[in-house]
């Protein structure tokens, strides 16, 4: 699913504050102390990513970001059951290109997709 650069930007800012810091995630009410351990992307959504990449297999790619969910975030993106979201680790996935060492958006602003199933809360 394709977010809002505004969204990703509050995800990453929230997880720079938290997690990145050696914080836990928060929530509402508490500390998430039992944090994200696997997140599942499914093909198509990676090969819709791949595709927006610039079409050079040796230059084209993925950039995986790290973030964590905010209230808000987590009411867009799952809204069936967003209080078992916010706090926990979520990867937002970016088309890039790589240009020596420079890894850019492959547009030059960047699309931003998040909707991956996460374990907790969703393991089996």
């Amino acid at each position: 699913m394709k977010i809002s650069k505004q969204d990703f930007l509050d995800m990453q800012a929230k997880y720079m504050k938290e997690v990145k810091k050696g914080k836990p995630g928060k929530n509402k009410t508490t500390d998430i102390t039992d944090q994200t351990d696997w997140i599942f992307f499914d093909r198509e959504t990676l090969e819709n990513i791949l595709a927006q990449a610039d079409k050079d297999p040796k230059k084209g790619g993925i950039k995986f970001y790290l973030t964590e969910y905010t209230e808000e975030t987590a009411s867009t993106i799952h809204p069936e059951n967003p209080e078992t979201y916010v706090g926990r680790l979520a990867l937002v996935l970016s088309p890039v290109t790589s240009e020596s060492v420079e890894i850019t958006g492959a547009d030059g602003d960047g699309n931003y997709y998040n909707k991956g199933v996460a374990c907790p809360p969703t393991c089996q």
